[in-house]
């Protein structure tokens, strides 16, 4: 009775001692990606990388003025040249010049610009005879115009410190210089005036800096060209 006694409590004893000879080697140690030390193993935490994204810091922002000159294509004045329809069509445009552009805006924000854009052109179109279908226009319609608009830039910031897009609105007048239709003998046509004392253009585009104070623009819209390029200078 005794030996069965002795024989139990010796595997009781193995029994609780078992788990803890797994573990304890020695002072301390690695193994199996954890450590031991002192009274057990344990395995330290993992670190895990930030979800998010540390976004770089915008340069600073000074206000600056900023002189542009440049040159649009086509130049859109044909839509407003006189129409003839009982009589005469317009033919594709023969010349045209500009519009010429150039503004000067005051830039307050790092969004936002204001200041005023002012362009010129000159458009002359043939007017063919429904009558005839000759090849040889009845006349020649010119028209002429400078234009100035209150000039309103929306940038949108970025951190390329050498590209910055932007929304261009402009809202202004009209002022016709000259207007005339003259046959080939040089004698006036009658006409309706079909232009509009109305200026705008709304444009989506970029500037590109080639210095800290000077750089070029291009943008594409609708008003009173479709797209424009030009030089844009800081001060």
């Amino acid at each position: 009775m005794k030996k069965i006694f002795s024989f139990i409590m010796l595997i009781t004893i193995v029994g609780i001692s078992a788990p803890k000879a797994q573990v304890i080697i020695g002072g301390g140690g690695y193994y199996g990606g954890g450590y031991y030390h002192g009274g057990g193993y344990y395995r330290p935490p993992v670190r895990r990388r930030p979800t998010y994204i540390q976004q770089r810091p915008l340069p600073p922002f000074q206000p600056s003025v900023y002189i542009n000159i440049g040159y649009g294509f086509p130049n859109l004045d044909k839509n407003q040249l006189a129409a003839f329809p009982q009589t005469d069509y317009m033919g594709n445009v023969s010349t045209q010049n500009g519009p010429y552009l150039g503004s000067i805006d005051y830039r307050f924000s790092r969004y936002m610009s204001i200041g005023v854009l002012g362009t010129y052109g000159k458009i002359t179109a043939p007017y063919y005879s429904y009558a005839t279908q000759s090849n040889t226009p009845d006349f020649t319609g010119t028209l002429e115009n400078w234009s100035l608009m209150v000039n309103i830039m929306s940038y949108i910031p970025v951190y390329d410190n050498h590209v910055e897009p932007y929304f261009r609105v402009a809202l202004g007048a009209n002022n016709v210089i000259q207007q005339s239709y003259q046959d080939a003998s040089g004698a006036s046509v009658p006409y309706i005036d079909n232009t509009s004392e109305f200026a705008y253009q709304l444009s989506f585009g970029a500037r590109f800096k080639l210095s800290p104070n000077a750089g070029f623009f291009l943008e594409a819209g609708y008003g009173k060209y479709i797209a424009s390029g030009g030089l844009s200078f800081k001060f």
